[in-house]
């Protein structure tokens, strides 16, 4: 045998600690980029609810939640957005469409995504990205 072999046992008590570690970095790290991303395009969305409605980014994805002439698509998309943006002043509007029937597309906004929305906005269960993604992303 080679004097450089380095039996798998002692590579691992060595490393292994140093490659668990990195991994765990790099999954932490990775979580935060994903919530920074979702809170983004939240952002992003807010940002073109106000080329079309007064107010600021809740108030514009409010009322697209309201508007009666955009597509289902387009307002389910703002409950998504207004969700992730956590402000509590959507939650009357938001409860409003909420009736926790099975959803219908076709027809009525997704009682699925109205019911995380809501559950967002009240604070409730455990929400990591409310302490991961930086307040300023998030307003």
């Amino acid at each position: 045998m080679s004097s450089s072999f380095v039996p798998a046992s002692r590579w691992l008590r060595h490393w292994g600690p140093l490659v668990g570690l990195a991994v765990l970095v790099l999954a932490v790290v990775g979580f935060m980029a994903l919530g920074w991303w979702i809170q983004i395009g939240a952002r992003e969305m807010g940002t073109a609810a106000m080329r079309e409605f007064p107010g600021d980014r809740i108030e514009a994805l409010m009322a697209l939640v309201q508007s009666e002439r955009h597509t289902l698509a387009q307002r389910n998309h703002a409950v998504w957005a207004l969700g992730q943006l956590r402000d509590a002043r959507a939650l009357p509007v938001l409860q409003t469409y909420y009736t926790g029937r099975p959803c219908d597309h076709a027809r009525y906004l997704c009682q699925s995504e109205l019911k995380k929305a809501i559950r967002l906005l009240k604070s409730e269960g455990f929400d990591p990205m409310r302490w991961l993604t930086p307040a300023a992303l998030r307003q």
